[in-house]
């Protein structure tokens, strides 16, 4: 016990301090990933956020080895996380897609890994297909996603043993409710540290966010400018974008900034850390660019109240939908 108390003790010591404004690499092409990953880190980004779902870790690890030779910073200056897709959540295979993600990104440990979903699926091996997204058989007549017996309790033991070993410095998990962090906070021997939802002005996730908060756990917000994200995937509408709503322009032309500055000013100001994407090398230098300002409380209370409870990224929908199964993860 007092082994394990020590272990857990030099642990926290070590844990990396994640910078607030992180790049989101979900949706950027293989072919422009390095040039935007060196571009973000240039621009002053030191959190960088993959996943071996999007398909483009290789071309993510090429513009940060670029960057690292070029002296843009150290290895050691950047916070890097990566997810665990869901045909890996079976213990045995926890640290193979752990190894496969870091050989990808050229790196030797990373500062976080996240369950992706909620959600198990079955086995893939690397050789028949990688990444091997939603689909059990993408060649089959007719097609469809597929779930796996895998208890979570067990997929987060194989993500303990990561920390052990020394190969990520921090694990945590995505798209949990508070059903499922309550659960994971009541068997995990190493706590999470990070809790990545979806979040922006039409989801707040106030209780859910305040809940993660009083358990010490960081919550990143991924898709923070909403419906923005969605467009160009068919999953929002045009109508439903955050932009063009009155307190947000007023904000932006008090503040001299543009709508996305004032989202995403209100994001960290809240608490959370925000991923954003972008492959454009003046919106990255915009979108980090939310420092030298702070909104008020009632302007944060009236972008708060914009609140719709409005989910773009939700497997109950979209996996049905294009994947052909039923998979709902929020009631």
């Amino acid at each position: 016990k007092l082994q394990f108390l020590y272990f857990i003790g030099q642990h926290l010591n070590k844990m990396p301090k994640k910078p607030s404004v992180g790049l989101g690499l979900w949706k950027i092409p293989p072919s422009q990933c390095a040039d935007t990953v060196y571009e973000a880190i240039k621009a002053g980004y030191r959190h960088l956020d993959s996943a071996s779902d999007y398909g483009n870790e290789k071309e993510t690890g090429e513009g940060i080895a670029r960057a690292l030779k070029d002296g843009l910073c150290k290895r050691e200056d950047l916070y890097i996380t990566s997810k665990l897709w869901n045909t890996y959540h079976a213990k045995e295979h926890v640290r193979p897609a752990l190894e496969r993600s870091l050989s990808d990104l050229g790196v030797t440990y990373l500062d976080s890994y996240l369950i992706h979903f909620p959600i198990a699926q079955p086995f893939v091996p690397f050789e028949t297909r990688y990444p091997p997204a939603w689909f059990f058989d993408p060649d089959a007549k007719e097609p469809k996603m597929e779930r796996a017996p895998v208890p979570l309790h067990e997929t987060w033991q194989g993500m303990e043993s990561l920390v052990e070993e020394g190969l990520v410095k921090t694990i945590g998990v995505c798209n949990y409710n508070s059903g499922l962090l309550h659960d994971l906070m009541s068997y995990s021997k190493i706590k999470p540290s990070d809790l990545q939802i979806e979040s922006h002005p039409h989801l707040t996730q106030e209780r859910l966010v305040r809940m993660a908060k009083e358990y010490g756990i960081s919550v990143t917000a991924f898709s923070p400018l909403g419906a923005a994200a969605y467009f160009e995937i068919n999953m929002a509408e045009k109508s439903e974008s955050l932009f063009d709503k009155a307190v947000i322009k007023t904000c932006a032309e008090k503040y001299q900034k543009s709508p996305a500055q004032i989202i995403l000013r209100w994001g960290v100001q809240r608490g959370c850390c925000v991923v954003t994407k972008s492959t454009k090398p003046d919106r990255l230098k915009e979108n980090i660019n939310i420092f030298d300002f702070s909104l008020t409380d009632e302007e944060m209370s009236e972008i708060s109240s914009l609140n719709l409870n409005r989910r773009f990224n939700d497997p109950g929908q979209f996996c049905e939908a294009a994947f052909g199964t039923f998979c709902p993860i929020y009631d």
